[in-house]
Order: C-alpha cells, then sequence, then structure tokens
C-alpha cells in the first residue's frame, strides 16, 4: 500500500475513534449531543477531515470503493461552505448510521 494511501487511511481511523469518544461523552444520547455546541462542532471537524482524506484517497487510487464517497465528499464541501444548513440532527444520523459502516470499510482497507 502506498504511504500516503495508508497516511489517509490511519487519519480517518483516528477521527473514527475521535466520534466514538464523543458519542460516549454524551451517553449516545442526541439531546446531549444537541445542548453541546462544543461536541456539535468537534463532529463537524472530524467529518471534514473524513470527507477531505476520502478525496484524496480517491485520487491517489480510483478503484478504492467506500460507500457513499460523493456523498461523504459531498458533506464535508456543505460543512465547510454551507455551515448554516448544517443542523444536529443530520450529524448525530451520520454518526450513528454512516459512521459504522465507514469504519468497517476502513478497517478492510488497512487489512488490504
Amino acid at each position: 500500500m502506498q504511504p500516503k494511501l495508508l497516511k489517509y487511511i490511519l487519519d480517518i481511523e483516528s477521527v473514527i475513534v475521535e466520534i466514538e469518544s464523543i458519542k460516549q461523552k454524551t451517553q449516545n444520547d442526541f439531546n446531549n449531543f444537541s445542548n453541546d455546541i462544543i461536541l456539535q462542532r468537534a463532529i463537524e471537524r472530524d467529518l471534514e477531515i473524513i470527507g477531505e482524506a476520502i478525496r484524496k484517497i480517491i485520487d491517489i487510487n480510483p478503484d478504492v470503493q467506500i460507500t457513499a464517497s460523493k456523498n461523504i465528499i459531498g458533506l464535508r464541501n456543505i460543512i465547510s461552505h454551507a455551515y448554516d444548513s448544517v443542523e444536529p440532527e443530520m450529524l448525530w444520523g451520520i454518526i450513528q448510521r454512516n459512521v459504522p459502516v465507514l469504519a468497517d470499510e476502513i478497517r478492510t482497507l488497512k487489512g488490504a
């Protein structure tokens, strides 16, 4: 595996660990999350990092299979450029449904 590709995979992996930590900090409760703007901003930043890392992975190797990679990259752009449309409900849904899928795919890529 190319060193740069591995770097981006490891970056995503470490951000996913941060997201899981935030979920634990909120006791995996949306109300706790929605009442803490700092945690919301942390999740926004983590999702930006994931989107940028996936974009770079795809640039290096377009054959890498990551479910919804275009949506993930698009989310990064929304957070960066249309920040006023980002709602806590959207972030919570992503970290509950989509991040676990991505975590599995990253483990698979890392092992490949």
